[in-house]
């Protein structure tokens, strides 16, 4: 067998577990998530990795954040306004910015309960998980108020998201979570919503960003 042989053999040897490791690496390697990145968090909440627990709510994506401690513990595929962002009353869009839980409503109810005026009527809502728009914002099964804590954008005078009923609620169009379609509020599978009522607590803020932050 002469060097050159040798030499060719050891190239293509080479050359094979190069290709093997470099298929490996991208086969491994984690894509990158499809929420938004925390990494400039601390320019709203310094502290952020000290709070027991906060929301963060992604219009672009469509999700909502728990952190807790600072790191996420769950993703929620969310519907929020089908009218963009917004503050102003009667616009039926989603506000943006700092807000906090200040009610929570409807704790044991049945999962499925619709909610009227933030009291039971004693219905259960027909899901419907096609992604069908019956025109009928029903809130079912837990509510968390938000009241805004920035003056002028989300609280106060024609654009206070509390005096708005900005809720994070379940719905009956489970079909179109995933995509803008509510009348102002942040819309949750049933499942999901009572999940998330469970872990936290009233003053837990919420914030509501449109994008990466």
């Amino acid at each position: 067998m002469n060097s050159k042989h040798i030499y060719n053999k050891y190239t293509n040897f080479l050359i094979f577990f190069i290709t093997l490791f470099l298929v490996s690496c991208t086969v491994t390697q984690e894509k990158p998530g499809n929420y938004m990145s925390l990494e400039n968090i601390d320019s709203i909440y310094a502290n952020y990795r000290e709070l027991e627990s906060l929301i963060v709510v992604n219009v672009s994506t469509q999700q909502l954040l728990l952190l807790k401690k600072g790191k996420i513990e769950d993703i929620y595929s969310v519907s929020t306004s089908a009218y963009g962002t917004g503050s102003k009353v009667n616009s039926f869009k989603t506000p943006l910015g700092r807000h906090k839980i200040s009610e929570k409503i409807g704790e044991a109810l049945p999962e499925g309960a619709i909610l009227k005026g933030r009291k039971w009527t004693g219905a259960i809502a027909n899901i419907i998980t096609e992604p069908i728009d019956t025109e009928f914002d029903v809130v079912t099964s837990r509510i968390l108020w938000l009241t805004g804590l920035e003056v002028g954008k989300n609280q106060g005078p024609g654009v206070d998201s509390k005096s708005r009923y900005i809720y994070i609620h379940g719905t009956a169009e489970e079909g179109l979570i995933g995509k803008p379609a509510s009348d102002g509020c942040v819309r949750m599978y049933n499942a999901d919503v009572i999940a998330l009522f469970n872990k936290v607590d009233i003053n837990t803020e919420v914030l509501i960003i449109l994008g990466n932050l």
